[in-house]
């Protein structure tokens, strides 16, 4: 294929998120007045992920960048999982940011996801991996609705600047030891019993988790979860753990795994899992609750990759189908307060069943299905999971896996108790959910009927 040819067609939802920011920056420059954002950004992104789905479809797979930059057709539907479920919090950022500046942020975000799902060696893994995490410490500290903002800011920024370290570190020495930059050489090194090579592996695992929030390098990603607007705690609850777990995909690949990876791939997620639960527990704010529970869902995550290698991609790519579209979810359908703090109190939310039925009914929904409570989608991503690993052979690890998922059960039912077996706190203002919310969760509902009631039907497009 002509080079032009492979770049145009290849990096299409690129070009059009591209587009988009430029188209952003100019009409903010010449703008004489306060204008929405909104169209411009969700229309790019729309159609950037029917770009992605398209070419997904018809199986379409160029090297724009030999060496660098893989568009196959994993790529393109990760790119097109990242986009949809972009479309919703975009829709619930509405209301609390009109200007630009957010939306292209948000914009410069999903373009380095892109790039980060699509690389082929460690230079375009660096590059995709800072573009998606560097407008988010902005998004953090625009999304500016309490004191603690701006040192969330600070923590994220610094959790993301140890993250990035450790992986140029990781990349120096896979290179010291195989002489490329190349993520195949990483693959390889997966089962290598050379120690520059392990220690190599460690480092890179050692940056994905610390992206993942995974146990122990989940410091300081509650602050910034708790801390941060409603909208952009959707986004980084949904959207960078999609990109951050679909690109350690593209890194392992269809790799075999040797006992030294499979142990660190196995008890840091496993501690995941059991902390994060545990945790979430004693949590009073729902957005803390769901930074931790995140926290555990980047345990189960990570388990994904001690199955079989050409399971890898289809559980994680349903579980973060899955787990974004009900975190979404819960948010999208959270009523509105002025008291940003109180908006996600779980007293706040006691006896919402009375006030806001279909409030209460979604966020009810989002939490079983988070659980894994059957017949939710949330179930069957686990399922798919916990089935690779034992069918890897790591029966031991996915029963522990499995008990610990039953903590989670306890602090997802509390909210469910909140919501329907409390009486409401008579001093609480009255809630309310706008329209670009209601169509939020509009979208979040059909996708989870959609992945719900068919989930063979979903697992086969992949």
């Amino acid at each position: 294929m002509n080079p032009v040819v492979a770049i145009v067609i290849g990096m299409l939802p690129e070009h059009i998120l591209l587009a988009a920011i430029v188209l952003l920056i100019a009409v903010e420059i010449v703008a004489s007045r306060h204008w929405n954002a909104l169209p411009i950004s969700l229309l790019a992104v729309a159609l950037a992920a029917l770009a992605s789905l398209a070419l997904h479809s018809i199986g379409f797979g160029t090297a724009p960048f030999p060496g660098q930059l893989m568009v196959d057709p994993t790529a393109t539907l990760s790119k097109a999982l990242i986009l949809a479920l972009a479309i919703p919090v975009l829709l619930l950022a509405r209301d609390d940011f009109a200007e630009p500046q957010f939306h292209i942020l948000l914009l410069s975000s999903l373009y380095g996801a892109c790039v980060l799902v699509s690389s082929e060696s460690f230079l375009t893994l660096f590059l995709g991996l800072e573009l998606m995490s560097l407008p988010v410490y902005g998004l953090v500290l625009l999304a500016y609705r309490r004191p603690e903002s701006a040192e969330a800011a600070l923590k994220y920024l610094v959790l993301g600047g140890a993250a990035s370290a450790t992986l140029l570190m990781g990349a120096s020495l896979m290179y010291g030891a195989t002489g490329s930059l190349e993520l195949a050489t990483f693959r390889a090194a997966l089962g290598s019993a050379d120690a520059m090579a392990q220690m190599a592996v460690a480092l890179v695992l050692a940056a994905f988790f610390l992206k993942a929030a995974v146990v122990p390098f989940h410091a300081w990603a509650p602050d910034a979860y708790e801390a941060a607007a409603v909208p952009v705690t959707a986004y980084m609850a949904a959207i960078i753990k999609a990109g951050v777990l679909l690109a350690v995909v593209r890194l392992i690949g269809t790799a075999t795994i040797s006992s030294f990876s499979v142990e660190l791939l196995a008890w840091l997620p496993l501690a995941s899992i059991v902390w994060g639960n545990l945790a979430a527990m004693r949590q009073q704010s729902l957005r803390r609750m769901i930074a931790y529970s995140s926290i555990a869902h980047a345990g189960y995550l990570f388990y994904a990759f001690l199955g079989e290698g050409s399971g890898r991609f289809e559980a994680v790519a349903f579980y973060v189908l899955a787990y974004g579209v009900m975190n979404v979810l819960a948010f999208a359908a959270l009523p509105r307060n002025d008291d940003d703090i109180a908006r996600d109190r779980l007293h706040h939310l006691s006896g919402l069943a009375h006030r806001k039925p279909f409030s209460a009914l979604m966020i009810g929904i989002a939490m079983l299905s988070l659980a894994g409570v059957p017949p939710f989608p949330g179930f069957v991503a686990k399922f798919l999971i916990f089935k690779n690993v034992m069918e890897a052979g790591y029966t031991t690890y996915a029963v522990l896996g499995l008990v610990g998922s039953y903590l989670g059960l306890y602090f997802y039912l509390r909210v469910i108790q909140h919501l329907f077996m409390k009486d409401a706190d008579s001093a609480i203002a009255p809630d309310s959910v706008s329209r670009y919310a209601l169509g939020a969760t509009m979208i979040c509902l059909v996708a989870a009927v959609l992945v719900g009631v068919f989930p063979g039907w979903v697992i086969d497009r992949f």
